[in-house]
């Protein structure tokens, strides 16, 4: 069965990238959705990373990987 999952990578204060990643994201999601939840995580500053805190949207992608479990 596909796993999916939504990954949102940022930039911090140090011009480095920050990804948060959310699984089994709905499949309707759409990128208006995307962009405010981000935007929303970058105005509350909530979260900082090692470089500091996070500062602009890099990108964001769903990412659907097939896993097929074996028996060993």
């Amino acid at each position: 069965m596909p796993e999916s999952k939504l990954q949102m990578v940022f930039l911090n204060a140090g011009n480095k990238t920050t990804r948060m990643s959310i699984d089994d994201p709905k499949e309707e999601l759409t990128t208006k959705e995307v962009t405010e939840v981000m935007n929303n995580i970058i105005s509350t500053g909530i979260f900082n990373s090692s470089g500091g805190d996070i500062v602009s949207i890099d990108s964001a992608k769903i990412i659907t990987t097939q896993v097929e479990e074996l028996e060993v």
